[in-house]
């Protein structure tokens, strides 16, 4: 199990991402905009480092939404494979089963 104030900084993260996301988003295209004044731009590239640091989508960190576990996270299933190899040993996948040869 992860430490429970990692998995909440992280989650806090999220939150934060998710609020910032449309400001973010309309700095963003003004600032690639090359039809726009160099000083819009400029005042644009000022505004988004005003913006908090936890705001970007890239400082979430993918976690096991089970145990927490950061590491040899499954994007798909949502859950890294420690946990995904014990849901499936007790049958809770479905079609996943133990391999043997």
């Amino acid at each position: 199990m992860a430490k429970k104030g990692m998995i909440e900084k992280n989650n806090r993260r999220m939150k934060l991402v998710a609020q910032q996301a449309g400001k973010r988003a309309r700095l963003k295209s003004i600032i690639m905009d090359k039809t726009t004044s160099l000083e819009e731009r400029f005042a644009a590239t000022l505004k988004l480092a005003q913006l908090p640091r936890n705001a970007a989508a890239s400082r979430v960190k993918n976690r096991c939404e089970v145990s927490g576990r950061p590491r040899a996270y499954y994007r798909k299933l949502k859950m890294s494979r420690i946990a995904m190899r014990d849901l499936g040993n007790s049958g809770l996948v479905p079609g996943l089963t133990k391999s043997s040869w």
